[in-house]
């Protein structure tokens, strides 16, 4: 397993040797330019920023990262660019999971090549597998591919859930160390932490605190592109056992998640907060996502402003 490096301003009192994949990961989105082709220059800036800004994990190319509509040449070489402007200072995951095994395995080899530390493995969606044909699709992936893994249990996009006795079997495989919760199943959550050392990471935004309250040790948020700092203070905060903080953090984000998260795609939304941060120069993306409508907007706004932006 690759050794991570991690900045200690980034994480306070964070113990960086015990979280490889770090405890405030953010959800890259994919920056174009205004014909629509990637612009990597931008990706390596905001690689950077959200590094400073207190995340010590990126996932590229994931679902926020617009990977259905990219190459597997722009997906290379956005692995290759992250890596690089990061430098080892937070880890770098892949996004480079398809449906399709074959595929998925080549993707995965190609970001091992271009210096990623881990995948995120998605559960295989639209063919809709058994459960025994998940299991087998992450041990393929695993046994080709050699790096550590982070699987992606997303029912609400791949169609199929990951049961959590599925779970505790893929535990098993010694390069699968991570969850990625998206499935809002307390329960089952709650399953997998008691019968597993998986480091499970809150895939909803607004379930960091009670997540992390069973057991979890961060989040891989979308909301962490305008806020990466108060997810930063939120999970020191639950690390150091200091509810009150992590409760008074959590209260400060509610409106800003609702604003990314709660009306449009969280990618689109993303990269108007970004935008109007000044971060990003525009808010384009790929068909088939759109710009939100002007109602959108406002309701965007509004959350926004609700949770102290100037807008």
């Amino acid at each position: 397993m690759r050794e991570c490096r991690f900045n200690p301003m980034a994480t306070s009192s964070i113990d960086k040797q015990a979280y490889p994949f770090g405890t405030v990961l953010t959800a890259m989105v994919t920056p174009f330019d205004e014909a629509g082709e990637v612009d990597y220059a931008l990706a390596a800036k905001l690689a950077t920023k959200l590094v400073d800004d207190g995340c010590d994990g990126l996932v590229v190319t994931g679902t926020t990262g617009e990977t259905s509509t990219l190459t597997d040449e722009e997906n290379i070489e956005m692995f290759r660019t992250v890596a690089k402007a990061v430098d080892g200072r937070a880890a770098v995951l892949a996004g480079s999971t398809t449906n399709d095994t074959r595929h998925s395995i080549k993707l995965s080899l190609a970001a091992k090549e271009a210096g990623v530390d881990g995948v995120l493995l998605t559960t295989p969606y639209y063919n809709k597998p058994s459960q025994a044909g998940v299991i087998a699709h992450v041990k393929a992936i695993a046994e080709a591919v050699e790096l550590p893994i982070m699987l992606y249990d997303i029912p609400g996009r791949t169609g199929i859930a990951l049961a959590p006795e599925t779970i505790i079997e893929l535990a098993k495989i010694p390069q699968v160390i991570a969850l990625k919760d998206a499935k809002a199943d307390y329960q089952s959550t709650t399953t997998v932490l008691a019968n597993t050392d998986l480091h499970v990471y809150s895939g909803d935004d607004g379930l960091t605190l009670p997540l992390m309250a069973a057991g979890a040790v961060g989040v891989v948020s979308v909301t962490a592109h305008v806020a990466a700092a108060k997810y930063r203070t939120l999970v020191n905060a639950m690390h150091a056992g200091d509810l009150a903080t992590a409760r008074t953090t959590h209260f400060e984000l509610d409106a800003i998640q609702r604003g990314i998260m709660g009306h449009i795609q969280g990618a689109v939304a993303a990269k108007y907060g970004l935008h109007w941060q000044g971060v990003l120069p525009n808010t384009v993306v790929r068909l088939p996502l759109l710009a939100p409508s002007d109602a959108e907007l406002d309701a965007i706004r509004a959350d926004l402003r609700e949770g102290g932006w100037d807008l």
